[in-house]
């Protein structure tokens, strides 16, 4: 059957019955236009309700984002990156956010400040340091009268560096020690002294002034022909050296170095030890991890006099 485009426009308009299209009439009713507004007002509310949903969850991860973000950075700020910025941690001349202070500001090296900032500079997981010792140290550099400010380009702190080379078809540990020293009008970092095992091992130090081995005093009267019995023992050399004689590893080293037995790897550690505070010794070591109390952190911290601090300072240098 045709259907004529005037019986399509009618039956759609409701003025043609179905059966004029072969269609049942009984069973098939058009819906009614209350009926239409409520469907699409039905679909609506749906789709609005999909899109508030929808926001609503990028909302809960743009705040999870930002929440993470946020924590990333206070652990940024919270972080000592630098040895520089320990510095000025410790001597309150920047903000907790890496600001910088000017000197005219009044917050500059101020005691107030520095008194919330020195306790965040320790290793906190260290129970080593007790709290009565760090409070001891905290009020020697915080004393009314003489406040103590740490001098990145003074004396009494200097750097270890222990290394990893290759020696004689080994792998061995070095270390060196570094301080800053003036160049014109700036500053560089120089190498003191190093240890090596090696050395240490066959140039070991007498224990006491008293040796058993020595020259005569009248050997110059046999032209000095008593060194062939020096030679021979060669284990005793040392003990014909004069009485402050001390081996020169760093000499050594260089020389060694130069004949190509040292093939340097890689750095191991660093470790940074300061003396700056009268009566007290205190070393830096970094901390790579999670957390606010990570960076360059007081790792050591130990009251010491003058006897104590020559002794300590002979046990870092391995002397």
């Amino acid at each position: 059957m045709i259907i004529k485009d005037t019986q399509r426009h009618d039956y759609l308009v409701g003025r043609l019955p179905s059966s004029d299209f072969g269609l049942p009439t009984s069973n098939f009713r058009l819906p009614s236009s209350n009926s239409l507004s409520h469907y699409r007002i039905s679909i609506l509310t749906h789709s609005v309700l999909l899109l508030i949903l929808s926001l609503f969850a990028v909302s809960l991860q743009a705040q999870n984002a930002i929440g993470n973000f946020v924590e990333d950075e206070d652990k940024l700020y919270a972080e000592t990156k630098q040895i520089n910025q320990f510095f000025r941690r410790f001597n309150n001349e920047e903000s907790p956010k890496g600001k910088r202070y000017a000197p005219s500001q009044p917050i500059y090296r101020n005691a107030k400040g520095r008194k919330t900032y020195l306790p965040m500079l320790f290793d906190l997981s260290n129970f080593a340091i007790n709290t009565d010792t760090k409070q001891s140290f905290i009020n020697k550099v915080l004393d009314e009268q003489h406040p103590i400010f740490l001098d990145f380009h003074g004396h009494d702190w200097f750097a270890e560096v222990k290394t990893k080379f290759l020696y004689k078809g080994e792998q061995v540990d070095i270390s060196f020690y570094l301080q800053l020293e003036q160049e014109n009008l700036g500053y560089k970092w120089v190498i003191t002294n190093v240890f090596f095992h090696e050395y240490n091992a066959v140039f070991n130090d007498r224990n006491s002034d008293k040796t058993t081995h020595f020259l005569h005093p009248l050997s110059h009267e046999l032209d000095f022909m008593n060194l062939i019995k020096v030679f021979k023992e060669d284990n005793e050399i040392k003990d014909y050296t004069n009485r402050g004689f001390k081996v020169d590893y760093l000499s050594i080293f260089m020389y060694e170095f130069k004949q190509g037995l040292f093939t340097f790897l890689t750095i191991k550690e660093v470790d940074f030890h300061f003396f700056q505070v009268p009566g007290w010794y205190f070393s830096l070591k970094e901390y790579n991890r999670s957390g606010n109390n990570s960076g360059w952190l007081i790792s050591q911290l130990s009251p010491i006099n003058e006897d104590e601090k020559q002794i300590l300072m002979k046990y870092i240098y391995h002397e």
